[in-house]
């Protein structure tokens, strides 16, 4: 392919170098060719999750065990350059989540590597990696950069500040995001690493975060960092009429964003050196629910419904009503609900260097919640939840929302599409 052919087809100069000078062979886009090393690390029977199809991968998908999530800036004014990514990020995406490498790999040694390899050999352990679009991607501090303000979906909106918000700029925001999960935790770090790579010159990382769940038992609901169960009143993901109602977009909004969802990812910070000095009955009186068996308080089993009606002998409600399991119901929200796919976070002891060391002013962990929600519309999602949550949860004495993020994902790909092209071809 020469320079002629390149801008014939909408492909800017900068780009074409970066990925000649690192042997880039993105197959969708017939730039490269294999010498037969995908068979080498692709085995016939291998634990994926296929990702092409209606939707994307990662959102109905059974929560593997570790996530790594990034959100990224884009650094060019150049649209050609932002398709181009998506056409590159696609097709190694497909590739990851079949086990291979993100590229076809040379034999040319004297370049650099189009795979770092350190899921070389690797089952890809379920692998999904799941694209979503920021505000940032239709306007950016007042700049279409993209021409694409006009079709900038009403449900994507700016998330209001909510009360006991402490936003941190580092966790905060971006214009395009990846959320990786498998159950493998370097599966899951070498994804977002190479479709990194694939950004240089056009997107940088602005954040990211990587979560974990504990190897719980099949049929059991996984414990947090707190010692409750987390996600007993989750929606039933083959539940197709709850997903439709609750959490796949429809004609309510634009079309190219039908079959699509979207995302509000927030980084919880959870004080778990004082919340374990509280008695276990308080700690019950908060979640709503008795720790050990996961039963709503005054029940015996995990799954028995909410009785948000039952009062003890003096009148008063046996689940308080700030009771975090109580405000997160849909019966204290007119229905809403959302798709959780929380996972935990452990990012070691908080400290500055005037703090340093911890003893000083006593050992804080930074470590919490890194939470998911999927929905069909966060204003009547998330949004809605929250509002009351954040002002009277009881849970709010010992959680603080320090990250915070809001995504457009796009629907799923079929085989020679890119992610998001419905959007790009209508402007």
């Amino acid at each position: 392919m020469n320079i002629d052919d390149v801008k014939s087809k909408g492909i800017n100069r900068r780009t074409f170098l970066k990925a000649a000078g690192g042997a880039i062979g993105a197959t969708s886009l017939g730039l490269g060719t294999s010498n037969g090393a995908d068979a080498a690390v692709a085995p016939t029977e291998l634990p994926t999750v296929p990702f092409w199809g209606e939707h994307q991968g990662g959102i109905i998908t059974p929560s593997q065990k570790h996530t790594y999530f990034a959100s990224f800036d884009l650094t060019t004014t150049d649209r050609r350059d932002v398709i181009y990514l998506l056409k590159y990020w696609t097709d190694a995406a497909a590739r990851l989540t079949a086990g291979q490498t993100a590229e076809p790999l040379s034999v040319d040694t004297s370049k650099p590597a189009a795979d770092s390899a350190e899921a070389y050999g690797l089952s890809p352990a379920r692998l999904t990696i799941t694209f979503g679009f920021g505000p940032g991607l239709f306007i950016s501090d007042g700049v279409d950069r993209y021409g694409l303000a006009a079709h900038r979906p009403a449900a994507l909106v700016d998330l209001p500040t909510f009360n006991g918000d402490q936003l941190l700029e580092a966790h905060t925001g971006g214009d395009l995001s990846i959320q990786a999960c498998a159950d493998d935790p370097q599966v899951a770090f070498h994804a977002v690493r190479q479709l990194a790579r694939l950004a240089y010159g056009t997107a940088n990382i602005r954040w990211a975060q990587t979560g974990f769940l504990p190897d719980t038992p099949a049929g059991e609901t996984p414990r947090n960092l707190m010692g409750f169960k987390d996600g007993t009143q989750n929606l039933q993901t083959k539940s197709e009429a709850e997903l439709k109602s609750y959490v796949w977009a429809g004609n309510e909004g634009p079309k190219w964003m039908s079959g699509g969802s979207y995302l509000v990812v927030r980084r919880i910070r959870i004080a778990l050196e004082h919340w374990d000095r509280m008695t276990v009955a308080f700690q019950e009186q908060t979640f709503g629910r008795h720790k050990y068996s996961g039963a709503p308080i005054g029940g015996k089993n995990e799954f028995e419904p909410l009785n948000l009606d039952a009062v003890d002998s003096d009148g008063n409600p046996i689940i308080a009503q700030n009771a975090h399991a109580r405000l997160a119901a849909a019966a204290s929200n007119d229905g809403a609900q959302i798709l959780r796919r929380p996972y935990s976070y452990n990012d070691g002891l908080a400290f500055t260097a005037e703090r340093w060391p911890p003893w000083r002013q006593g050992m804080e962990y930074d470590a919490g919640l890194l939470f998911f929600a999927y929905q069909k519309d966060p204003r009547t999602g998330f949004i809605k939840i929250f509002e009351l949550m954040s002002q009277i949860d009881m849970l709010n004495q010992f959680a603080t929302h320090v990250g915070s993020g809001l995504f457009a994902i796009p629907p799923g790909a079929k085989r020679g599409e890119y992610i998001g092209q419905q959007l790009f071809e209508l402007a």
